[in-house]
């Protein structure tokens, strides 16, 4: 390992520098009644290009579903006047994006020690180095690759190197907004290594279990929300279109893979590569999940937002053979989760619970024989949506912790 691609200077202040502003920019909640209504939201990205926050795309909008985009400023109130004449019910539920990213962070000099905070992608490496070398007799750093602008993937391997057969694979920050992702990582590995010898139930788990974690799968375009474009969700890749760039990583993994749709658009947010694996992480994450297949027992994602634990199939409603199982361990996860904040989640399969998607890692995962694999939508529920300010990063975490407990508990009594 060379210091000098981990060594960064930690950088002190909390707000952001930004090319990319969106004063009096709105975020709307939309719950279309019927196709007409559906329609008509379509209608409106045609003509207004919507900045689509859940579902991901105006293809996955149906009726009774909850729609979240955002708007420029111009847009906003023309766009008011046109649901208000066509009786669509809807809210606004941020008024103006810039505060709302403002709002985020604590006001600088006022964080508690030891409080969670978001933290910009050097800070992460120098924490991820820290670890490996604070804690040899738990936690070990290897470098898995290297992202399109070249900078290096580190994951944490955490867990007593004597338990060894079976290992986990938390995987965070795939899409660069979802800020809370990687803020989940982090928590995890700093529980796992101050709480080892104290707390039974994760003694237990690093005793049998070598966690694999990806702190930040999206590096490059996480670095981007921190200097450019807060809502920038793909990589930083070049694409067909010199106008466009990224890939969602999340549609670039070789399970039913396809560039049909808007999956083939360079511009859109789910375009998926010219090819499966097309992009230097996802190639990286997937060739160290073969090297490992073998002792790899679970995988578990972690994105945002929505508040549901899903497992696969995404790219079809059919059940896969393992439904059962996978749904009662699912249960059993967000019964320990509620039982701290009483936090409602939903759960299910991808496809079912949300909308169908092509090319995801949770379904590649399980393809390749991973049987548990399972992908958390963090907090909230539409109230900030990728804009979870800073005090909500401690319980989410704690209630989620409890969840990845019940999950990677469950794998210790198998006999393979």
């Amino acid at each position: 390992m060379k210091l000098w691609l981990l060594l960064p200077c930690v950088v002190a202040s909390v707000s952001i520098s930004k090319s990319r502003r969106f004063d009096k920019e709105k975020v709307f909640h939309v719950k279309p009644d019927d196709e007409k209504e559906v329609n008509f939201i379509k209608h409106l990205d045609e003509t207004m290009k919507l900045d689509f926050w859940k579902p991901q795309s105006a293809h996955h909008i149906t009726p009774k579903s909850s729609v979240y985009f955002h708007t420029n400023a111009e847009h906003s109130e023309t766009i008011v006047d046109l649901l208000n004449r066509k009786g669509i019910q809807y809210k606004v539920i941020i008024h103006n994006l810039q505060e709302a990213i403002d709002n985020q962070f604590r006001k600088q000099g006022k964080y508690q020690k030891g409080m969670p905070r978001y933290r910009q992608w050097k800070e992460i490496a120098m924490w991820a180095y820290s670890i490996s070398i604070k804690y040899p007799n738990l936690a070990s750093l290897v470098t898995i690759g290297n992202t399109v602008e070249g900078h290096p993937m580190h994951v944490l391997k955490i867990g007593n190197p004597k338990s060894g057969k079976k290992a986990v694979f938390l995987e965070c920050g795939i899409h660069a907004r979802e800020w809370i992702s990687p803020a989940f990582c982090q928590w995890f590995v700093n529980e796992a290594i101050h709480t080892y010898g104290k707390d039974k139930s994760m003694t237990k788990l690093l005793d049998n279990l070598i966690f694999h974690v990806l702190p930040v799968f999206n590096i490059d375009g996480y670095i981007f929300t921190w200097t450019s474009d807060r809502l920038w969700r793909k990589n930083r890749a070049t694409t067909p279109n010199e106008h466009c760039f990224g890939i969602d990583l999340n549609r670039n993994f070789n399970a039913s893979w396809t560039d049909d749709g808007f999956y083939g658009d360079p511009c859109f947010e789910i375009y998926s590569g010219t090819g499966p694996e097309s992009a230097p992480e996802t190639k990286a994450v997937t060739g160290h999940i073969r090297d490992h297949l073998s002792i790899m027992k679970a995988y578990i994602s972690f994105h945002a937002f929505g508040q549901l634990l899903m497992y696969p199939h995404g790219y079809t409603k059919e059940l896969v053979p393992d439904h059962e199982e996978l749904n009662k361990i699912a249960k059993s996860a967000l019964d320990s989760l509620n039982s701290l904040y009483n936090t409602t989640y939903k759960y299910g399969p991808i496809a079912t619970t949300i909308y169908k998607a092509y090319g995801a890692s949770l379904d590649w995962t399980y393809d390749v024989g991973i049987k548990y694999s399972y992908v958390f939508e963090l907090r909230d529920d539409g109230e900030y949506g990728f804009l979870l300010p800073e005090h909500d990063i401690e319980p989410t975490c704690r209630e989620t912790m409890l969840a990845v407990k019940q999950i990677t508990s469950y794998l210790i009594d198998l006999d393979t």
